[in-house]
């Protein structure tokens, strides 16, 4: 079992940056593939970025490629997310999940066995 709580999230104006991070529980945190989704209203929940295991690879999706970085701490047990150059579409609430594989299908939220319960992202223009 793994427990993921994400913080970080706020208010900034555009053009501003925040980093969110993930702690999460659990003694086999370092085998898990990691993710961040995102969820605006009145929209479904979207892929953003993921990290492997070891830290060795991450997946973007092309909207914040560029500008957000992921990264982890596998001996802090802490995922993170550094968001640059925000802009209003990125509003919403941004979740961190974790699977226990590793594999292509980091982008689907259906590939992930457990989620956070969401921090708010506000960006305002």
């Amino acid at each position: 079992q793994v427990q993921l709580v994400e913080s970080g999230g706020g208010l900034v104006q555009a053009g501003g940056s925040l980093r969110l991070s993930c702690a999460a529980s659990g003694r086999t945190f370092s085998t898990y593939t990691m993710g961040w989704f995102r969820q605006a209203p009145g929209k479904e929940r979207e892929f953003v970025a993921a990290i492997s295991w070891s830290g060795g690879s991450t997946y973007y999706a092309g909207s914040v490629k560029g500008r957000f970085t992921i990264s982890r701490d596998n001996a802090k047990n802490r995922v993170y997310l550094q968001m640059n150059s925000l802009k209003s579409a990125d509003t919403a609430v941004y979740y961190c999940a974790a699977a226990d594989r590793g594999g292509t299908y980091y982008y689907t939220d259906l590939w992930y066995d457990y989620w956070g319960q969401g921090t708010q992202v506000t960006v305002s223009s």
